[in-house]
């Protein structure tokens, strides 16, 4: 009955209003199906964002294709950071059929149109977080779209990721280095 109310004061709410709301009704959704054994395996294995692809969670949506789906990030790091999602739930990019993956990109582009006309901009960051150690906090491939404008205060997405290494330029190139990966990840079959 909770969950009934939440959702039908979800339907009646603005997008900012509905988002904060959901992150009740995912709580309120989690214990259910933790005290319920017989639902359990039905609610750990969707990821949040299949259920905001399906709308049982309500995001603010910027754009969709038949396999992916683009919403504004209730934690954006500017104006506009968007998250594109396929509709395929894999937790990272290798494992999305080829289809998937093409659909993905599909999608970041069109966001990037979207976002560009309402920014007056043509330069995004696009970051995709591959797998919990590089920071991807829901298991499920996501790309965030950041529109770029002068003066917003971002950063470049290596420096802020890798903050203590050498400035671009500052260190010669250690071409010994780079062949030798480089020979090794051409083996890899």
């Amino acid at each position: 009955a909770r969950l009934a109310a939440l959702r039908a004061q979800v339907l009646r709410s603005s997008c900012m209003r509905r988002v904060i709301i959901s992150i009740v009704a995912v709580r309120i959704t989690s214990s259910l199906c933790s005290s319920s054994s017989s639902s359990e395996t039905t609610c750990k294995s969707m990821s949040l964002f299949t259920k905001i692809i399906r709308k049982e969670i309500p995001s603010c949506k910027v754009a969709a294709g038949e396999a992916w789906y683009a919403f504004l990030d209730i934690n954006p790091r500017r104006p506009g950071h968007t998250l594109v999602v396929p509709v395929e739930e894999k937790q990272r990019i290798r494992e999305l059929s080829p289809a998937s993956r093409a659909a993905l990109m599909e999608g970041v582009a069109e966001a990037q149109r979207r976002l560009g006309e309402v920014f007056s901009t043509e330069d995004f960051t696009v970051v995709v977080h591959d797998g919990p150690v590089a920071g991807q906090e829901v298991p499920h491939v996501h790309v965030h779209v950041l529109p770029r404008t002068p003066g917003d205060g971002g950063l470049c997405a290596g420096v802020a990721a890798f903050p203590n290494a050498p400035p671009i330029g500052s260190v010669a190139p250690d071409f010994a280095a780079l062949g030798a990966l480089s020979e090794k990840l051409c083996a890899v079959e």
